[in-house]
């Protein structure tokens, strides 16, 4: 892999662990990794980037997706609806979905995360109608270029056992135990610098059983990998919660072995302080979604109150029937803004829900080989052109949150260039878009 020498960098935000920022600096990229940052690096006969004008950070992580709902944006019935109604209405057309439409949602969803500054992703993919399966995604990943966690999710109660999805979209619970030993064999790469790590991921406490929770944990702790589910993301999840398993959500996770360093929940909106707690002690992490919890109007995560006791904070875009979006550096100012509609205007800097953005999500997702740019670590890198009318007039052009762009010049995963000036590098976008929008046309007249 040759060399790579970003040159003449404005402003280098590098969220080590002192969260240090340079300014006129350069950085070497050497085999994948970080090899050298500093003032006048010599050139060696590597490739150069001109970085003037811009501002360097660490890719954005994304910690909470459902790539193939990139097929299904803005469904009229769906749009102005509550979690459950949502669900509901949503179901039946991804019942229709297949292996294609599986692969070319992810390819869509993440080259939409690329062009907003985004390196890794997880996604949480917990339906698979006729034929279809996790290595559907993981092709497409590897495709675009980004570093992948994909998760293999599950929903196994059905509407005849008192559900809310249809029984054509559950599965028998040895099944999923089964593939999900199969996809881990497959794909999952625990080294350091892995593009492909797997979790385990049952949808959630309402759509699996009690017996399927406790034994994805089990069977992912002897796999090694990481566990994932949505959580408190509503009154309706916490009235459910109460009604069916007589305990708050926090509760019910601690119980079935669903806390922990290995364990990261989707939303927790309506997490209570003992739950708060909870999280903190055991270093539970969680997928902050705020885009999506405002667009069904669940509420505001108490982000806040989790990172003043030390609960590890990600950025989720959700999916993008729910977000209707993939931008993450967007979802990043949406949510300095949450907190600050909240708890007031000094709840949130820039600074930390860039953090927030990078290295906590990095930290999430167990990565702490990403997220951060130093030597030594992946060379995951995203570069911000700040010479745009986006950041005309700005004093702080590192305040990327408040007067900064929304897509990236040029991206990074393990040294490789995704994204040139604005463009995707590895695959015809337009093309992709085209075969989206046919896609999406046949479910809509089938539906």
């Amino acid at each position: 892999m040759s060399e790579i020498l970003i040159q003449n960098i404005d402003h280098l935000l590098t969220m080590d662990d002192t969260r240090r920022e340079l300014s006129g600096v350069d950085l070497r990229i050497s085999g994948g990794v970080i090899s050298a940052i500093g003032q006048g690096l010599p050139l060696g006969g590597a490739e150069v980037i001109d970085a003037r004008g811009c501002v360097v950070t660490p890719g954005l992580v994304n910690t909470h997706h459902h790539l193939y709902q990139s097929m299904t944006r803005a469904v009229p019935g769906a749009q102005d609806a509550l979690l459950f109604g949502w669900l509901q209405k949503l179901y039946p057309i991804w019942a229709m979905m297949g292996p294609e439409e599986m692969f070319v949602s992810a390819q869509l969803g993440l080259a939409e995360l690329a062009l907003s500054g985004c390196t890794l992703s997880a996604d949480h993919l917990y339906l698979y109608p006729n034929g279809a399966r996790l290595d559907d995604t993981i092709s497409a990943a590897k495709e675009i270029g980004l570093r992948f966690h994909p998760t293999r999710g599950a929903m196994s109660i059905g509407e005849s056992d008192g559900g809310l999805p249809p029984d054509s979209l559950v599965e028998n619970e040895a099944a999923i135990l089964e593939d999900c030993i199969r996809v881990i064999d497959a794909h999952h790469d625990p080294r350091e610098g892995a593009m492909v790590r797997v979790g385990i991921a049952p949808c959630s406490p309402f759509s699996v059983s009690r017996d399927l929770m406790r034994d994805a944990a089990l069977l992912a702790r002897d796999k090694g990998v990481m566990l994932h589910t949505h959580l408190a993301e509503n009154e309706e999840d916490i009235a459910y919660s109460l009604e069916t398993f007589g305990c708050r959500p926090g509760e019910y996770a601690e119980d079935l072995g669903w806390t922990g360093p290995d364990v990261w929940h989707a939303h927790c909106v309506k997490l209570d302080g003992a739950e708060i707690d909870l999280f903190a002690r055991s270093r539970t992490g969680v997928a902050h979604c705020p885009c999506s919890n405002c667009r069904l109007g669940s509420g505001i995560a108490p982000v806040r109150k989790m990172r003043d006791v030390g609960v590890p904070v990600g950025l989720g875009v959700d999916g993008s029937a729910s977000n209707d979006s993939a931008n993450l550096i967007s979802e990043a100012r949406q949510a300095m803004l949450l907190q600050r509609v909240q708890s007031g205007a000094t709840a949130m800097s820039a600074r930390e829900a860039l953090e927030i953005a990078t290295r906590g999500g990095a930290d999430v997702l167990g990565r702490p080989d990403c997220g951060r740019l130093e030597v030594g670590k992946r060379a995951d890198i995203a570069v911000w052109d700040c010479r745009t009318v986006e950041s005309a007039g700005s004093w702080d052009p590192a305040a990327l949150l408040l007067a900064g762009p929304t897509q990236v010049r040029d991206l990074f995963v393990e040294g490789r260039q995704i994204v040139r000036d604005r463009q995707l590098s590895t695959i015809d976008l337009g093309k992709l878009v085209e075969k989206q929008n046919r896609l999406a046309r046949a479910l809509a007249e089938r539906a």
